[in-house]
């Protein structure tokens, strides 16, 4: 077979879906010698290191003018002009360009603008709620990163459920337990005095940060913990929320916004932190969840979309929105030792079911399906 992927978000993205696609890629290289693949991107990647049945080609357009010319002017101009002929058309974020393929595989990782469209940007609405759905019905298979986003598809955009598979995410081995002076220098490098608690996500109202903050502001009230709240992750849209939260409740020395970290420091931070808290208002997956348990660190996270699924019994669940209840699992989680203890061991095995080479066997299998239809 000869199979074209989007890189583009590997290329462009540090977090989220760009993540995702290095691991899933990276992963099927390692593992399919047989198979010819052509990675495109508005962009080239740096990485290097790929097989000779691996070719990259970068695309002479930034992604926003490709996605201009292909998603709002909807000029058919076929990727394969790029690539050359391909037998399957793979893209891994959300929307398809033109293609001659014969077999077309969109991912499609959460349905949260349609699920929280106040969540999003009204530009970012209003091309998603457009693209999204005209790729969906422009693709043969649609895989979503959990069975939740799987029901969001057959429930809001009315999709065969034969038409959709999923393919859960992965987690790289080296989200794994650290020694003690390198989450000690990892604290150093961006400033932080320890215990902390950790978030992580681009700041955006989904990420539900502001509320994180008022509910950390209630555990210093009524508990007086010496805990810092670490936040982690570039700014995104509609922000403003989180910076007025801090100001209002006078916590600019105590809550940190350390913006975008680098992938390299990610486990030693994990490690570093006495609990990881991940309060999102919708998740399609939810890798850091997973990265924060393979480093040992306790998990709080929200009741609501993938989170249980992907999180098992190996963290505590709560209701996001509930900022009560948000500060009183933070405060079972710094206060009892055995609750913590329980939560870091239902985390390692929680984490061991979600691997990239497991997911790339699946998507290697998927292929090979779509291909004999």
């Amino acid at each position: 077979m000869r199979i074209g992927i989007d890189y583009t978000a590997a290329v462009r993205q540090g977090a989220g879906i760009g993540r995702y696609t290095r691991g899933l890629v990276r992963a099927l290289a390692e593992m399919d010698q047989q198979n010819r693949y052509v990675l495109f991107s508005a962009g080239r990647d740096r990485q290097g290191g790929w097989p000779a049945n691996f070719a990259l080609r970068s695309v002479p357009l930034t992604d926003r003018h490709l996605s201009i010319l292909w998603q709002r002017l909807r000029l058919p101009i076929p990727i394969e002009l790029v690539t050359g002929r391909l037998d399957i058309l793979h893209s891994p974020d959300f929307v398809l360009p033109p293609t001659l393929a014969r077999h077309k595989v969109l991912t499609v990782h959460d349905l949260s603008f349609m699920r929280c469209p106040e969540c999003s940007s009204p530009a970012l609405l209003e091309y998603l709620m457009r693209s999204v759905p005209r790729s969906v019905a422009r693709a043969h298979l649609i895989l979503a990163d959990s069975q939740s986003t799987r029901r969001d598809l057959l429930d809001l955009l009315d999709v065969p459920p034969e038409r959709v598979e999923v393919l859960y995410a992965g987690v790289e081995p080296r989200y794994a337990p650290q020694e003690a002076a390198a989450a000690q220098a990892a604290a150093r490098k961006y400033g932080l005095a320890q215990p902390f608690i950790l978030g992580l996500g681009t700041l955006q109202p989904r990420k539900n940060f502001a509320r994180l903050i008022r509910a950390y502001h209630l555990l210093r009230q009524r508990h007086h913990v010496p805990h810092q709240l670490v936040i982690g992750g570039g700014r995104g849209w509609l922000y403003e929320d989180i910076d007025a939260t801090i100001a209002e409740l006078g916590l600019a020395e105590q809550v940190r916004l350390v913006g975008f970290v680098d992938d390299a420091d990610l486990p030693a931070l994990y490690a570093g932190a006495d609990l990881f808290a991940f309060p999102s208002l919708y998740e399609g997956f939810g890798i850091p969840i997973l990265e924060a348990m393979g480093c040992g660190t306790p998990v709080v996270t929200a009741d609501n979309s993938s989170l249980p699924e992907v999180a098992g019994d190996a963290a505590l669940l709560v209701d996001p929105l509930d900022i009560e209840a948000l500060a009183d699992a933070l405060w079972r989680v710094i206060d009892d030792g055995a609750l913590r203890q329980t939560l870091v061991q239902r985390g390692y095995q929680q984490v061991q079911r979600y691997t990239w080479r497991a997911a790339a066997e699946t998507l290697l299998g998927i292929y090979r399906s779509v291909s004999a239809e």
